[in-house]
């Protein structure tokens, strides 16, 4: 049985049941007025790292959308901190995590109906993490387009750990954001990004 996660300070973890998705469950609470800045949904799934992020912007909704790109940059760094270290982490435009040019997770973001210029209420940043294989799926090594961290040599890394170690560095890159802008975030993004310098279509 894994131990639920601790949360450092301007964070408050908010579990969902094992079959709940987390993004889905910050947006109806912000919709709902029930959830603020700091509170982490997080399913109680060992399956996936499924983690939502509420956040009050004090920008416009167009310019915190990056916060997308923060996250998959912080979770890039906090599996580089208790990963393997031959495994790595790389991107695919616009929200795909890859290992070995197989996605394992994503990003998301969800924000309300309004202009982009005008600052948002609240935004929502989730990311989803496959830690173990999907029961359902196809046998090893028929789909070479997905993965886990389990299939990648990464199995002893638990949801707790992952989601413990992305909170924090989660908040490192929005301070990094704050006091650098997107410059930082983006050209971390960029330097681990899979045919960035393609056209997409």
């Amino acid at each position: 049985m894994v131990s639920e996660p601790t949360f450092p300070p301007l964070l408050s973890g908010r579990p969902v049941a094992d079959g709940t998705d987390a993004f889905e469950a910050a947006l109806l609470a912000c919709q709902g007025k029930d959830a603020g800045a700091g509170d982490v949904f997080w399913s109680r799934s060992e399956a996936v790292m499924d983690v939502a992020v509420v956040l009050e912007p004090e920008v416009s909704a167009a310019r915190s959308l990056q916060m997308m790109f923060a996250a998959m940059v912080a979770f890039g760094d906090s599996f580089g901190a208790i990963g393997p270290p031959e495994v790595g982490v790389f991107y695919r435009w616009p929200n795909q995590m890859l290992i070995n040019d197989a996605r394992f997770g994503e990003a998301r973001a969800g924000l309300p109906d309004g202009p982009p210029d005008a600052v948002p209420d609240w935004l929502v940043i989730g990311l989803v993490v496959r830690i173990h294989p999907d029961e359902r799926g196809p046998e090893p090594g028929h789909d070479l387009t997905n993965t886990s961290l389990w299939y990648e040599g990464a199995g002893d890394i638990d949801r707790t750990m992952l989601v413990e170690s992305y909170s924090r560095h989660f908040l490192t890159w929005i301070n990094n954001w704050g006091d650098g802008g997107f410059k930082p975030v983006h050209d971390n993004w960029i330097g681990r990004a899979i045919d960035h310098d393609k056209v997409i279509d």
